[in-house]
């Protein structure tokens, strides 16, 4: 590893660290990944040529501004991508969307809300996505539970939870989806065998988080009356599945039309913004000004949004001055033969740097086989499926999940690391030998 590549990894640790020890230091961590993207570009652009040796003198230069361009469109992508999934979600929340899902989950039992909140984000995580579900079960409990303290257990719970249903859907997560188009894993394949280990993966640490909530809510403060709106329920039901619904339909949207997610995104929200329009128009200004889109989005969390690209940019550093490949061949040499172990060592290194270019580089590593452990389907895909998709969970920066939450309901670093990450740590654990059950006696 030459000088200049330690340089870049020591900042890139140096602002992960303040980054984890925001609690302390008071620093906002949007500010820290901005830094460290910055610092770490700036030392690629002090010797360029050792990274790009075929490319001649100012020549090279060019060449690194197309390739920052090409990781800002990737990572552009995913930012349109959860700004318009936030502005969906804040558009039915303000407007009492989410009403009748809230009566539907409503008890007055701290454990019985925190297992239907549990199965609740499962499920809805592989039909959406881990990013849109996370955002969707926030705002719903910001309806049913008032207490800081009780919510950020359940706020915990829907990051585990989102992580572990996406991991057996081929639309579920972002590493699925790009394994999924990739070919080395199929529909059928990642359904019937990992479903079971991602269930798993959410029941162990949903077992133990119960015994952190006792007692019921109080019956008169806990559950607020909904708000007051302008609409009738009709109307509030008609931007409820528009949302949700759209939500659903931006999967299909990509198949049909093949392209970016953002794109059905920004479908989705152009019609809720327009139906939303149409039903303002007979009502007082004064009165429907706060709900009305234009003003909801002073609403989205813009520091969450710069910690997103300052992370992407700042790991896709790493990833062009081959630190990612580096570690992933030395998996490979110490491992040898040993899948499980490989990919669950990914999973653990999925929660501290981005998933998705350490999901790439085992793409670019691991040709594809005819037969064996590499074939489609084999038992190395499908468990860097699930070991990159559940493995995030272990830190609440380790998936795109983790770090919505993170900025809606203001967790810090340091309170998932202690009473969080040792819980997900087993559930990912116990995943992966249900998986090897399965593998060893059942499907040999």
């Amino acid at each position: 590893m030459s000088t200049l590549t330690t340089l870049i990894v020591i900042v890139f640790c140096i602002g992960y660290l303040c980054i984890a020890l925001e609690s302390l230091t008071k620093v906002n961590k949007a500010a820290i990944a901005l830094l460290m993207c910055v610092f770490c570009w700036t030392l690629l652009m002090m010797g360029p040529a050792a990274y790009y040796p075929a490319i001649p003198g100012e020549e090279v230069v060019h060449h690194i501004a197309e390739v920052i361009e090409h990781h800002l469109g990737d990572a552009a992508g995913t930012l349109f991508f959860l700004m318009g999934a936030m502005t969906i979600v804040e558009i039915v929340d303000s407007n009492g969307g989410f009403n009748f899902v809230r009566d539907t989950m409503k008890t007055r039992s701290k454990r019985k809300l925190m297992w239907r909140v549990a199965f609740m984000t499962f499920f809805l995580s592989a039909i959406l996505d881990n990013l849109t579900t996370s955002i969707v079960m926030i705002m719903v409990l910001r309806k049913l539970v008032q207490s800081r303290g009780d919510r950020l257990i359940y706020a915990a719970l829907v990051v585990v939870s989102a992580n572990s249903g996406g991991a057996f859907s081929p639309i579920g997560d972002v590493t699925t989806i790009m394994l999924w188009i990739k070919g080395v894993i199929t529909t059928q394949g990642v359904i019937t065998e990992i479903f079971i280990p991602s269930l798993v993966s959410m029941l162990v640490p949903a077992f133990i988080l119960q015994y952190q909530l006792n007692g019921k809510f109080d019956k008169e403060n806990n559950l607020p009356k909904a708000e007051i709106t302008q609409f009738t329920k009709a109307q509030r039901d008609i931007i409820f599945w528009l949302g949700v619904g759209g939500l659903c339909f931006v999967p299909v949207f990509k198949t049909l039309t093949h392209l970016p997610p953002f794109m059905g995104i920004l479908l989705v929200l152009g019609v809720l913004w327009t139906v939303t329009e149409i039903f303002h128009y007979n009502t007082a200004e004064d009165d429907t000004m706060a709900k009305r889109v234009s003003d909801l989005l002073s609403k989205i969390d813009l520091s969450t949004i710069m910690f997103f690209l300052g992370i992407l940019m700042a790991v896709a550093v790493l990833q062009e001055v081959g630190v990612l490949t580096m570690m992933g061949q030395f998996l490979d040499s110490t491992f040898e033969g040993n899948h499980y172990l490989v990919t669950g060592i990914i999973g653990v290194l999925s929660s501290i740097v981005d998933n998705v270019p350490l999901v790439a580089g085992c793409m670019g590593m691991y040709p594809v086989q005819a037969a064996g452990d590499l074939a489609v389907d084999g038992i190395f895909w499908q468990l860097l499926a699930y070991c990159a998709g559940v493995g995030g969970s272990m830190l609440i920066i380790g998936s795109a999940a983790g770090v919505v939450v993170m900025g809606l309901e203001k967790i810090t670093f340091g309170w998932y690391l202690k009473r969080i990450t040792w819980v997900a740590f087993s559930g990912y654990l116990a995943g992966i030998f249900i998986y090897w059950l399965e593998r060893t006696f059942i499907l040999p």
